[in-house]
């Protein structure tokens, strides 16, 4: 694994616990302990990923995703103790790709680190993309679920098509309105849910128990990838 890690974090037990778990997880690992020496290493290692803590002593976390956007798209998922749903969709908002709060679980900041790293591949994608019982040919347009075609509108395709750019990472309402249907609908959640549902309908195994489609309460959508 060649992968290479950033961990941009003031505390320096989290910086060692994460140096610990990552490099037993055959990450290269590179450290800073805050904004300014984050973005220098950010220059210098060139890293596969970020994981970033908000409450930098120099700068908030929001506004080094912005420089670092500025010069390469990484993927970044947040590393913070704030909670709230405004911090969370701010984050996201911002160019993060992922939000886990403080405390968390090792094995689970993994995991969703392998999918970062797995899907994060914006120049490598294949005209034919797979997901569970889902599969999509980008060069025809067709939308197949376990080998059998499934018709969707203009506007169902867009969406699905949104996901797919955007697998593995939480999208917030807003983002998903304003990039499917325009800014005046940025703020009708209501009518996204019910597209969400048709999608689910026509897509999932379970459309009751999503496996592909899943809520992030309060935030916005999550395409999960399986195998």
């Amino acid at each position: 694994m060649n992968d290479v890690i950033l961990v941009i974090d003031d505390e320096i037990q989290i910086r060692r616990l994460l140096r610990i778990s990552l490099e037993d997880s055959g990450y290269k690992v590179f450290l800073a302990a805050d904004a300014k020496e984050g973005l220098q290493e950010s220059v210098n290692c060139r890293p596969s990923l970020i994981l970033l803590d908000l409450g930098l002593p120099d700068e908030d976390g929001l506004s080094l995703i912005k420089k670092i956007r500025e010069f390469q798209e990484v993927p970044v998922i947040i590393l913070s103790v704030r909670n709230s749903e405004k911090d969370i969709i701010a984050a996201l908002d911002s160019g993060a790709n992922d939000y886990v709060t403080k405390p968390f679980n090792t094995g689970e900041l993994l995991a969703r680190i392998r999918a970062c790293l797995r899907f994060y591949r914006p120049e490598e994608k294949s005209p034919l993309f797979r997901n569970g019982v889902l599969e999509v040919d980008f060069s025809t347009r067709e939308v197949r679920k376990e080998g059998k075609t499934v018709k969707l509108t203009s506007t169902e395709f867009s969406l699905l098509s949104l996901f797919i750019r955007n697998a593995g990472k939480v999208i917030t309402h807003g983002y998903i309105l304003k990039e499917v249907w325009g800014k005046p609908f940025s703020d009708e959640v209501q009518y996204l849910r019910v597209y969400i549902a048709q999608l689910r309908k026509k897509l999932e195994k379970n459309p009751s128990s999503p496996d592909i489609f899943v809520t992030e309460s309060g935030i916005g959508y999550r395409m999960k990838m399986t195998e």
